[in-house]
């Protein structure tokens, strides 16, 4: 445990967050489990944070305990076994670092991670949000995933089909207020993938990806291939983590890509790209729509809020920018999609104590 007062702003990409009330820090997922039942018993309000990836908190902090999931010594990760008839089994703790695994995973010839190279945080982290980049999610390799339900008082096994994936979406995410302190309701523990043995990608589905690599798409690649083309292709938006490049002091895409019915499109879309997402749906490319809205990159330069300079979805602090200012400008991208498109973009990172 560490005293209170701690600021959130450090333990967070963005940088910004008032103190914790009380912090503790779990090393491991057996830490994490009595850590949050000891929370629970006192009553206390709850918030996780583990890479702190995804996560925009107030200026004035958190008024409960956070419970910081540190990456454990030992990386975290069991492999049960890995033959090229049954595949590749492995449970990795909740605070492994996620694109520590996928680089794993490609080393050891893991195929279906390598195309969501990059991503900062935590593995535990990543089936809440469903975690997708470059036409691939989470969702397409985990098998299930052990939680702690705070309701409940019980430790449960959640396979695939239970945890109910959509896009940036999850059963876990939707219960992000349910839990006894109006906080979350499950708590991710650890998390089991199920992976191919083999030479080659996953179908390379994303077409800029495929530009990259060159190759047709749904065609596959050696995994370091992929794995190099997306870690280019994500450093050029400044979506890989790097101290001392503000552009990358962000929650990565601020944004989600609105998902909307194809024949109820405003007009004031006109040819805006869109693809097809099942149901009579088409999802719409939310930098396209912010760009055509009139939001260039770099919006809001010298800052202390401003859009990168190298990707208009990531919303950066540029130093010394409080959450009041990242939101501020968020509203501000917010609206003149509205005005231009008669579209509301929605956040994609998780907002405790502010709202846009």
């Amino acid at each position: 445990m560490t005293s209170p007062g701690t600021r959130i702003a450090d333990l967070t990409t963005l940088r910004v967050g008032g103190p914790a009330a009380r912090l503790v820090v779990a090393h491991d997922s057996d830490e994490l489990l009595a850590a949050v039942r000891d929370v629970d018993a006192r009553g206390d309000r709850l918030l996780l944070v583990a890479g702190g990836s995804n996560l925009v908190v107030s200026d004035a902090g958190f008024d409960g305990t956070v419970v910081h999931v540190a990456r454990p010594a030992d990386g975290g990760v069991a492999l049960q076994g890995a033959d090229y008839c049954g595949g590749a089994d492995m449970t990795v703790q909740a605070g492994a670092g996620w694109d520590e695994l996928v680089a794993l995973a490609v080393a050891r010839g893991f195929s279906g991670l390598e195309a969501l190279s990059g991503i900062p945080g935590s593995v535990g982290a990543t089936p809440v949000q469903n975690v997708g980049a470059y036409g691939s999610e989470v969702a397409d390799t985990v098998a299930t995933v052990q939680v702690y339900d705070r309701t409940e008082r019980r430790l449960r096994t959640l396979a695939n089909r239970d945890l109910e994936f959509g896009y940036r979406d999850s059963l876990l995410k939707r219960a992000a207020h349910d839990g006894p302190d109006g906080m979350d309701r499950y708590v991710v523990l650890r998390v089991a993938f199920q992976l191919p043995v083999a030479d080659l990608s996953a179908p390379v589905r994303y077409a800029e990806l495929a530009r990259a690599l060159g190759i047709e798409v749904g065609a596959r690649a050696p995994l370091q291939q992929v794995r190099d083309a997306v870690l280019g292709l994500r450093a050029g938006k400044g979506m890989v983590l790097d101290d001392p490049d503000p552009d990358t002091w962000s929650v990565g895409s601020f944004f989600t890509n609105p998902v909307l019915a194809e024949a109820s499109l405003p007009d004031t879309l006109g040819q805006a790209p869109r693809w097809p997402a099942g149901d009579g749906m088409v999802k719409l490319p939310a930098a396209w729509l912010i760009e055509h809205a009139g939001v260039g990159k770099g919006h809001g330069l010298p800052g202390p809020a401003a859009v990168s300079t190298k990707h208009t979805l990531a919303l950066t602090n540029r130093g010394g920018a409080r959450a009041e200012d990242v939101l501020r400008l968020a509203r501000e991208v917010r609206g003149a999609v509205e005005d231009a498109f008669g579209v509301t973009l929605e956040a994609e990172p998780r907002l405790v104590g502010v709202s846009l």
